[in-house]
């Protein structure tokens, strides 16, 4: 019985690993291989660049995306949480208020730093 959790898990990592690498692989038989100059140009929306085309970003815009994925990421855990509000009753709204008040935590500690300002 065991054996055949093990069977399942290495088949489904084999149809993981298929899925993801199998678009590479027909990318790379199917592709055209002519390469010229033009084609190697770096572009942006159809304009040919003119300058430096490799600049430097400020970690601020960095941290500023990572914390837009969090506060994201609540959303994705508050909305399930508010859908069945109704059934879990007072231990689910604890769990919540300290969800909330750990991210509430960050946020604080984001903007005493300065992450958020845009100077």
């Amino acid at each position: 019985m065991i054996i055949s959790n093990y069977i399942f898990i290495g088949l489904l990592l084999l149809v993981a690993m298929t899925f993801g690498l199998a678009p590479i692989a027909l990318a790379h038989v199917v592709a055209p291989r002519k390469r010229s100059r033009v084609k190697e140009v770096a572009y942006e929306c159809g304009v040919l660049t003119h300058g430096e085309t490799w600049v430097r970003f400020r970690i601020q815009y960095y941290i500023y995306a990572l914390l837009f994925v969090v506060f994201d990421i609540e959303v994705v855990f508050l909305f399930p949480w508010a859908a069945s509000y109704a059934d879990l009753g007072i231990f689910a709204l604890v769990e919540m208020t300290i969800f909330l008040a750990i991210l509430l935590v960050g946020l604080i500690y984001a903007w005493a730093k300065g992450v958020l300002r845009w100077v």
